[in-house]
């Protein structure tokens, strides 16, 4: 792609996040932090394109008319679609934002036929017809991604034979007595190995070039929360897991965002076919963003439900940072278990994984 096609869609996916007209000020404020943490590409300036979408100074349109190529526009549609659904439902205003690109771009279906046309009409026809149906299909996936359910096993990846799993001490230091501890199913060794390896999976798929991959992680991250309560005798639903996430500082559609925003500035972000272990095994050392994430999310429910859910919003938010610093510390040692796991993935087993398959 080139740095106009990045631009454009950079600038489109964030007139997704906006799309509704529903962000609270904590992810307008998450969202900018992302654009200010991407800034790297003094082409692209991504601060100054978020600038323009929060001020008003672009238009669906414009960015629209930007984009020409054809797989230009998918990638571009198909990470709009992920913004929209990186919250876990697509709202009726996030869908007439949709619908907007589809219609400026023919996506909505064609009203000729192969049939009736013929030559280099028929062609075309078929091209668009073939385009339309690999729209519907993402749109499709993508929901089914959104709409994963909580209740069935976190995906783990394996781990070597005596392979050490470590502890961050950032939550130890959390106010709960032994007394006030809830009594859980899993042992303390037991409850960190399912967080560590929980991490390394995502940090497999974060390694992958699909949109759908980095979309994944999301209900996967959201899927082990729920599950940490639950071995507390808690029931969450997805909302107690949102506020959880919020507290914590942990914004969705900004979290998907910076996770694309890297690869599609690497131009790491498309297809299958280009490669784990070239430029995305390097995208990842400098990131390891879904692995750290995953580490800490998981260490700070583990310590919130075992508590009693008695943490204040200070408290999981200080002890959260604290342990990402760890995990992207350990990221470098686990890359070797992330890369390998990554070996055996592709759309359609993390499509399986995350239906519970």
């Amino acid at each position: 792609m080139t740095t106009e096609d990045i631009r454009a869609t950079l600038t489109l996916c964030l007139l997704a996040s906006f799309a509704d007209g529903e962000k609270h000020d904590r992810e307008r404020e998450q969202i900018r932090q992302v654009a200010e943490g991407l800034a790297g590409d003094s082409h692209v300036n991504l601060p100054g394109l978020y600038q323009d979408v929060l001020l008003r100074r672009v238009s669906l349109q414009d960015v629209l008319t930007r984009l020409t190529g054809t797989e230009a526009r998918q990638l571009a549609y198909e990470m709009a679609v992920c913004v929209c659904d990186a919250d876990g439902h697509t709202s009726p205003k996030e869908e007439a934002f949709l619908a907007q690109v589809r219609q400026a771009w023919g996506m909505g279906g064609a009203s000729q036929t192969t049939a009736q046309a013929s030559g280099s009409a028929a062609a075309s026809v078929t091209a668009g017809a073939a385009a339309v149906g690999a729209y519907a299909s993402f749109d499709q996936q993508a929901q089914a991604v959104a709409d994963a359910p909580l209740q069935v096993p976190v995906p783990e990846a394996a781990l070597p034979q005596g392979i050490a799993v470590p502890h961050p001490a950032a939550v130890d230091a959390l106010p709960a007595t032994a007394a006030q501890r809830r009594p859980g199913t899993l042992s303390a060794p037991e409850m960190d190995s399912k967080i560590l390896k929980a991490s390394i999976m995502n940090g497999a798929i974060e390694l992958l070039p699909e949109n759908l991959s980095t979309l994944a992680i999301i209900p996967l991250q959201m899927r082990l929360v729920y599950q940490i309560g639950q071995s507390y005798g808690y029931e969450l639903d997805r909302g107690h897991i949102k506020d959880l996430l919020a507290a914590l500082g942990v914004g969705l559609t900004s979290q998907y965002l910076e996770e694309a925003g890297r690869k599609l500035l690497g131009g790491l972000l498309g297809k299958a076919g280009k490669g784990i272990f070239g430029g995305l095994g390097k995208q990842a050392v400098s990131s390891g963003m879904s692995f750290a994430s995953t580490y800490a999310l998981g260490h700070v429910a583990n310590q919130y439900y075992a508590g009693g859910r008695t943490l204040s919003t200070d408290m999981l938010k200080d002890a959260y940072q604290h342990v990402m610093q760890d995990g992207r510390q350990l990221q470098a040692r686990y890359l070797p278990q992330m890369q390998e796991t990554a070996r055996g993935l592709n759309t359609a087993k993390i499509l399986s994984m995350v239906r519970g398959g």
